[in-house]
């Protein structure tokens, strides 16, 4: 580790940085205890190559709920695969365990305590051992992001946390995959701007198609 940043050290200058230099402030001072978090979105592909561009051993993790679409799943071999990297993978409770202690469909009955179960309990896990995490939280995605910083302390999780593209407006993201020719979730050509598990993603805007029909818009990973 290069050194911890304090708050007063980072947060004014990164809030009026671009994406590229929160990545190289995050380097500079948490790596190698910095972790990526990928959910094979166009944010985290997005993230993935610009940050190795700047640390070719930069280390991304994903949640791996054993419920995502394949194509997520053959974003995750294209991406590992262009860029030579090894995505760490944490998984929670077996879905034959959850099916024998919580029922078949927990994803309906229960969706807070399945996403607790298949997301925030594995990424308490992934979080353990290091000292900033990076997501791709955009504030334009949802009401509830709005407010999203690019860089500060998680509660949650006892540690830094930062969101580079939190600026990023939806074209912003497109035109870096343009430019860049970056591997991306084919389902965001097919309607679905955000992307989770298949039993609660519909096509939608924004996070219109996360648990549509309901009233949760989040997961609980972010707070």
């Amino acid at each position: 580790m290069r050194g911890l940043a304090t708050a007063d050290d980072l947060a004014p200058d990164l809030e009026t940085a671009s994406a590229h230099e929160v990545l190289e402030h995050l380097v500079e001072h948490f790596h190698p205890r910095l972790y990526v978090a990928c959910s094979f979105q166009k944010e985290a592909s997005v993230i993935m190559d610009m940050l190795l561009k700047i640390e070719p051993e930069a280390r991304f993790f994903t949640l791996d709920t054993g419920l995502l679409f394949p194509e997520t799943y053959a974003t995750w071999r294209q991406l590992e695969k262009r860029y030579d990297v090894k995505v760490e993978v944490y998984q929670g409770m077996s879905l034959a365990r959850q099916s024998a202690e919580h029922g078949d469909e927990l994803w309906n009955t229960e969706p807070d305590t399945c996403c607790g179960i298949r997301k925030v309990e594995p990424l308490k896990e992934a979080l353990s051992q290091v000292d900033a995490w990076v997501s791709g939280l955009r504030r334009d995605q949802s009401p509830s992001r709005r407010r999203t910083p690019k860089f500060h302390w998680d509660d949650k999780h006892e540690l830094w946390k930062a969101n580079p593209l939190a600026d990023w407006t939806e074209k912003d993201v497109w035109n870096y995959i343009a430019e860049n020719d970056v591997p991306y979730n084919d389902l965001h050509d097919r309607g679905y701007a955000s992307v989770g598990c298949t039993h609660c993603t519909l096509p939608g805007s924004g996070r219109a198609g996360r648990w549509a029909g309901t009233d949760k818009i989040e997961c609980g990973l972010h707070g």
